[in-house]
């Protein structure tokens, strides 16, 4: 494989404690990331109405982080190959409080936009080095132990991060609750600094290695499944606030509550998902795919009550909650020789499809309603069923 080898001081000994520190330092650099990144779902109203501006509009501030992480993923990895993993990780998080800063801070919406292109270069650059860090930070033994807790981060970003935020934001104002993102990032880069040791990087991944696993058939079929997937979920999810206000009208304390359940189901989906598909990879992410088809299809007919729509949010919470872990491990499975470039692309097809359903949700929603874009999320998960059937058939990953 095309790679350029440093040699590697053996790392000193360490206690425990201080190994579980570390992984405890990235997993809250990733929470602090996924909660920046789709905060603006619950406060989606306030903060379009503040800068009036329609609700697709505003929906931008999912879009933009989505594209520039899905840019930054392999043009950062390949650029910073040479240096400390720990520099690396620590300047992301300074750059993710700087972001957050600006936001809270932010008179115009360029300005609003302009930290969300900041954020998602965070989310490209951090993502890319710390979601392949846990081998390195604990013994090999507990590496996957590791590696789960590290990815729990992603659900607890929905079940903690969003309502806590959306909770702010309703009693303090929108601006409030960046602010406390921005403090907690300056707290995760003191936390990293402190605990986790210089990580000089063993290999630089080139581009042309991203290229030769980008051309096997498995990383296709995982390129197709995950776009299927993330697409309907952040074509829908992102406008669930203005469904909730509109069509059951629900308050914005029970919105809140609707969205920490949601993410209290996505942690159960991820904590299970993750064992089942390293057994069972087709049928977990043709179970994952059903489930998350059914309440987005369903929802306008059974979600106009409250009771009905909390239930098939819960459905859809568990569903997408293991979605991240089923991709990632799709990659894997399709790059076992070259890990770091399997995560680079899982990165990368993630935010892009983040950001190209988060828009065209939104101009849907301003075209028709919050109701109108379900029925086309449900339709994109159905066919994600396809493509699995398909992978299984070629005896993919």
């Amino acid at each position: 494989m095309p790679t350029t080898t440093a040699p590697v001081s053996p790392a000193p000994v360490r206690s425990p404690l201080v190994d579980w520190l570390g992984v405890t330092a990235v997993t809250l650099g990733i929470f602090a990331i996924v909660t920046t990144e789709i905060l603006p779902i619950g406060l989606l109203t306030s903060i379009g109405a503040d800068f009036t501006v329609s609700e697709g509009t505003a929906g931008l501030m999912m879009t933009m982080p989505g594209l520039l992480a899905a840019v930054s993923a392999p043009l950062v990895t390949a650029a910073t190959g040479r240096i400390d993993r720990r520099l690396m990780l620590a300047a992301f998080v300074l750059l993710l409080a700087v972001a957050n800063f600006l936001t809270a801070a932010a008179t115009d919406y360029w300005l609003m936009l302009l930290s969300r292109v900041l954020v998602g270069i965070t989310i490209g650059g951090f993502w890319s080095i710390g979601a392949g860090l846990a081998g390195r930070l604990v013994p090999a033994a507990s590496a996957g132990r590791a590696t789960t807790v590290i990815f729990s981060a992603v659900p607890l970003g929905s079940v903690l991060g969003v309502p806590l935020g959306t909770y702010l934001g309703d009693v303090a104002g929108w601006r409030t609750a960046f602010t406390a993102l921005g403090l907690l990032s300056l707290a995760v880069l003191a936390l990293l600094l402190a605990v986790i040791p210089p990580l000089p990087p063993p290999r630089a991944t080139r581009l042309r290695v991203l290229g030769g696993v980008l051309r096997r058939v498995g990383t296709r079929f995982a390129l197709l499944t995950t776009f299927l997937v993330v697409f309907a979920h952040f074509a829908a999810y992102t406008y669930v606030t203005p469904f909730l206000e509109r069509v059951p009208r629900m308050d914005a304390g029970l919105i809140t509550l609707c969205l920490l359940v949601y993410g209290a189901a996505g942690i159960a989906g991820n904590f299970l998902g993750g064992p089942a598909v390293a057994r069972h990879p087709h049928g977990t992410f043709a179970v994952v795919t059903a489930l998350l088809a059914v309440p987005t299809l369903l929802l306008p007919v059974l979600g106009t009550g409250n009771a009905g729509a909390l239930a098939l949010l819960v459905v859809w919470g568990a569903a997408y909650g293991a979605v991240p872990v089923c991709s990632q491990t799709w990659f894997a499975k399709a790059a076992p020789d070259a890990p770091e470039a399997a995560t680079v692309l899982f990165t990368a097809s993630f935010q892009a499809t983040l950001s190209l359903g988060a828009l065209t949700g939104g101009l849907v929603v301003d075209r028709l309603s919050p109701s109108a874009v379900l029925p086309l999320a449900g339709l994109t998960a159905a066919l994600a069923l396809l493509a699995v059937r398909a992978a299984h058939h070629r005896r993919g990953p």
